[in-house]
């Protein structure tokens, strides 16, 4: 049977750290079912509300054509008031809105539709991993700003070599941060946009974890309440955190008209469109009351308390002013982040992300996810504890 060759563009993509960590879990063999703490998907049901939308918009004729583009008009003037309402952001519907099937099309996309051919998309290090494919995708050149805990995670934009900001082409952020969990201020977008002014480059901004702060009572800011952020940025929002979705596969992006046109122009060559049953369920989800959004973050906010008492039990460091379901922990000294990984996975059943595999910058470090159960997030730690790795 022949063989056929690849397209470069394989050579450029890193092996995906989620089906790396499914074939490590399936390698394991034990008498105790592993417990995924690696997982970065809500298992919570998606509203009743918007479950029921779903089921009765199926069955009209009209969601059973080619939907726009575009998006419903009705769903487009849901997300200008979404933000108006949550953010005190005016939004254009027409011109400021993009509608996608799934934000990792905006996350991915967006960088195809801005950058030239071995411009530099800048981020951070560590990073979601799909940023640096994204570059890739793009023809383009990768640089992590490299981030350390003694700096909150904060990038240092000063710190850019020359011969990157020469050659750049987007600066693309993400702040509740995934994996550090670090929290974004007015004043480090304030500095972004200032990096980016001067360069004359736009700004993403992946507004994955919107709504999951360090506490309740904590609202990440958007990068658009921000003065003059507009001008130059797009934010990337998905509704697979926030409302419970993952699974529907809905995003939009949001801010500067120039950004939204070109990759609305891109989309209609590279993407499909959103199901119209599907465009009516977010319709719902986006009108859903504040406070039931917001009880859907606080399970997260006393798992986070529960498992860093039981972390600090076991003596292992844990910064409690982290936002999003993730917690970035240290390994112990002797560790490298995959080997300690690969030690939970072998003798605990644990899964944990290695920190490495988010960049360079995240080797020392491994992420646990919270969106596994009550018992099953007390069952893991039980087991990483009897490990007895920091006394």
């Amino acid at each position: 049977m022949p063989v056929f060759s690849h397209s470069p563009l394989l050579d450029r993509l890193e092996e995906n750290l989620f089906s790396t960590l499914e074939k490590m879990a399936a390698q394991v063999t034990s008498h105790r079912p592993t417990i995924d703490l690696s997982s970065g998907s809500p298992r919570q049901p998606t509203p009743a509300a918007v479950v029921a939308t779903l089921q009765s918009a199926a069955a009209q004729p009209e969601n059973h054509d080619y939907p726009s583009f575009w998006g419903k008009p009705a769903l487009r003037q849901a997300i200008a008031q979404f933000y108006q309402h949550r953010y005190g952001v005016e939004l254009d519907p027409d011109s400021e809105i993009a509608v996608f099937h799934g934000s990792h099309i905006g996350v991915t996309g967006l960088p195809r539709a801005l950058l030239s051919p071995d411009q530099y998309l800048i981020s951070t290090d560590p990073c979601y991993p799909i940023y640096r494919s994204a570059a890739a995708q793009s023809q383009a050149q990768f640089y992590g700003i490299p981030l350390h805990a003694k700096n909150g995670f904060w990038p240092d934009f000063s710190s850019v070599p020359e011969a990157v900001t020469a050659q750049a082409g987007l600066l693309m952020l993400n702040y509740p941060h995934n994996p550090t969990g670090a929290m974004a201020t007015p004043a480090l977008f304030d500095d972004a946009l200032a990096f980016v002014q001067r360069l004359n480059i736009p700004l993403l901004h992946d507004f994955a974890y919107s709504a999951i702060g360090r506490h309740a009572q904590d609202v990440p800011p958007s990068l658009l309440t921000q003065p003059g952020s507009k001008e130059w940025g797009v934010e990337i929002y998905t509704m697979s955190k926030t409302f419970l979705m993952a699974g529907w596969r809905f995003g939009f992006a949001v801010g500067n008209p120039s950004i939204i046109s070109a990759f609305k122009k891109l989309h209609t060559h590279s993407y499909s469109t959103v199901f119209g049953a599907v465009q009516d369920a977010a319709i719902t989800a986006l009108a859903l009351p504040e406070s039931e959004v917001a009880g859907y973050a606080t399970l997260y906010h006393h798992r986070r308390e529960r498992a860093i008492r039981a972390l600090e039990k076991m003596r292992w460091p844990a910064d409690f002013r982290q936002g999003t379901f993730f917690l970035w922990l240290p390994v112990p000294a002797g560790y490298r982040s995959r080997q300690f990984a690969e030690r939970l996975l072998r003798d605990a059943q644990v899964l944990v992300a290695p920190g490495d595999g988010f960049g360079a910058g995240g080797e020392g470090f491994v992420r646990l996810s919270l969106t596994a159960s009550d018992d099953a997030l007390d069952e893991a730690l039980k087991r990483i504890a009897a490990l007895r790795l920091f006394v």
